[in-house]
């Protein structure tokens, strides 16, 4: 049921004033319910209830109070997404303290960088190959006084498990038994809660200062809507130092629905016919590799099964578009939809699990025409936009009120607006308190009034639904004085070719437009095996003429559907896919197009030579 604007700046202006109470609340009033499900080293899932959570996160709050934790110190958590992940960071909130998030991938470099730069006095670490990383550099690490671990050995002086920290917090609860929740009491909503380095596509990472109020107010805005209720059940892989993760955390201690939890990016489909939840959140490259997969499976098959496919994809998007424009759908359509139901679309919501009523997409932008087919399958994508500097979310559409191709409206109690030059401008609680030690970049990024200058180029429809066009410093003009918008480009390619990984478009300055392609690795590996070529490698495969004559076929129905200055005139395969172990995408699954184009400038530059 949808809830009024009124009701929903209520539900927001009436939140907790810190996470810890925010989550000790819900330990209240949900305690013998799941909080949260979790996979153990024999890939069985085990449940916690609220109560159990609350027990441990009281634990390890007052183990790290024990262990010398001042309210508002840095504690860092250098892991991947796991359900240890997620008690750390709340009892670092309970504790009064701020966590560091720092993604697993971070090289050496930037986890010393990072741990450096905000004086993280104590570092929960995943496993023996990150503590490795903090003895490299342990002489530059002088304020870490303590590692805890939680898969690894402890030395017996430097490093702890995550069991020795809880049961040290068991023995300071005897004597301090309210140690929690006068730390709580004490946690102002402006205090420090998360600093989260932005991966950011060049430079060193900025620590973006988020306090207890943003996170607070983002939980609400996400329940205002009513969209979520405690019977929902989330699948969350997101990486938890990612701020959209933390968005879903502080939801969740908001509504109250269980989340099953497991960061494994390989185990995304298998976990979730397992789980099988009501809703997840993730990154547009899982929506674009779950498409590539079942199109190109389809491809593959031919004959009949894939006359079958193109025509409930056809009926599908006559349904869907229909239906989002409030029109009535024929008999006869209604019939056929049915039978394309029975047979194609029910098949592939069961490879989600079968009770999905919506997937959020963020952290980049999602292809309409991705979006659109996932529609017309009865799977709703809904996007939203926000960025580290805006606690994650600032818009988001609503599963009773979308448009397939925006972010959705603002959330309730932020406003926004797009200046001259097109930027989206948005103010409000979820709004950063600016860098960690970088006065000069803060007040670069917010005015004196607290307009944050988001660097997207937007633009708003009559009814407040925010498109965005593009990344500000990646719009680039040819030669000829046409504007390109690469995203669009790069996304609608993907919608086109299944085989994709990614695109990078290129043309700034240039008399037309050239893309750089990589392939899925999984999508070319089974292409190979049905073109006489299996088991060859990822380059061999990309440099074959069948696979070159195949994407040249794709390009061509890329630039049939693109303003002429828009379309690729050249274009070349590399020979590996982008990654983020080679530096070339973010940890948040963006790609770094500065790095790409300079790696690649010898082959780029050979396209705009004259023959």
């Amino acid at each position: 049921m949808a809830v009024s604007t009124a009701d929903q700046l209520t539900i927001v202006e009436n939140r907790a004033r810190n996470v810890g109470e925010l989550f000790f609340g819900r330990v209240e009033a949900s305690g013998p319910r799941e909080a949260f499900r979790y996979p153990d080293a024999d890939e069985n899932w085990i449940s916690m209830t609220w109560s159990e959570t609350g027990d441990k996160v009281s634990k390890i709050a007052a183990g790290l109070v024990d262990l010398g934790i001042e309210p508002e110190q840095r504690v860092a958590i250098a892991s991947g997404t796991r359900i240890e992940w997620i008690l750390s960071d709340l009892a670092v909130n309970a504790a009064g303290a701020a966590t560091t998030t720092v993604y697993p991938t971070s090289s050496t470099d930037d986890v010393a960088y990072i741990l450096s730069d905000s004086d993280s006095r104590v570092v929960f670490a995943e496993d023996d190959e990150q503590v490795a990383k903090l003895r490299e550099k342990r002489s530059e690490l002088p304020s870490v006084s303590r590692v805890v671990v939680y898969d690894g050995e402890a030395d017996g002086d430097w490093v702890i498990t995550l069991d020795d920290l809880i049961e040290r917090g068991e023995k300071y609860l005897l004597d301090h038994p309210d140690v929690v929740r006068e730390r709580i009491a004490g946690t102002e909503p402006e205090s420090l809660a998360t600093l989260i380095y932005t991966s950011g596509t060049t430079g060193r990472p900025k620590g973006v200062r988020l306090v207890h109020d943003c996170w607070t107010f983002e939980g609400a805005a996400v329940a205002a809507p009513g969209s979520l209720s405690e019977s929902d059940l989330e699948y969350r892989w997101l990486p938890m130092a990612h701020s959209f993760g933390k968005v879903l955390l502080t939801a969740q201690l908001t509504i109250g629905y269980p989340c099953a939890v497991d960061g494994r990016v390989p185990k995304i489909v298998d976990n979730l016919a397992v789980v099988r939840p009501t809703f997840m959140g993730a990154a547009p490259r899982i929506f674009e590799k779950a498409y590539g997969r079942v199109v190109g499976m389809m491809v593959e098959e031919g004959g009949a099964k894939l006359k079958l496919f193109r025509w409930a994809e056809k009926v599908g998007l006559q349904v869907s578009r229909l239906q989002r424009a409030g029109k009535p759908i024929p008999v006869g359509l209604k019939i056929q939809h049915r039978i394309a139901d029975k047979l194609v679309f029910s098949k592939i919501r069961d490879r989600f699990g079968g009770r999905v009523r919506f997937f959020i997409s963020g952290a980049a932008a999602l292809s309409t025409e991705i979006a659109e087919w996932f529609h017309a399958a009865g799977v709703l994508v809904m996007e939203g936009y926000g960025l580290t500097e805006t606690s994650a979310g600032a818009f988001v559409n609503d599963p009773d009120d979308f448009k397939i191709g925006t972010v959705g409206r603002a959330f309730p109690g932020t406003e926004a607006k797009i200046a001259a030059d097109g930027e989206v401008m948005i103010k409000g609680p979820n709004v950063m308190r600016g860098y960690h030690n970088l006065e000069g970049e803060s007040a670069s990024a917010l005015t004196e009034d607290g307009w944050l200058a988001t660097g997207d180029i937007g633009e708003f429809d009559a009814d407040g639904f925010l498109r965005i066009t593009d990344r500000k410093k990646d719009l680039f003009k040819t030669s000829g004085g046409k504007y390109v918008a690469p995203s669009h480009v790069e996304g609608t390619f993907k919608a086109v070719c299944p085989l994709a990984s990614q695109m990078v478009v290129h043309g700034n300055d240039r008399n037309f437009c050239s893309a750089l392609i990589t392939l899925d690795p999984d999508a070319a590996e089974a292409w190979a095996e049905s073109h006489g070529m299996a088991g060859a490698s990822y380059a061999e495969i990309a440099a074959s003429d069948q696979m070159q004559a195949e994407m040249a076929g794709y390009v061509d129905e890329l630039n049939s559907r693109l303003n002429r200055w828009e379309t690729i005139k050249k274009w070349a395969l590399l020979d590996h896919d982008l990654s983020i172990e080679s530096g070339e995408i973010t940890p948040s699954m963006k790609v770094k197009r500065r790095v790409v184009e300079e790696r690649n400038a010898d082959l780029l530059n050979s396209f705009y030579v004259e023959a």
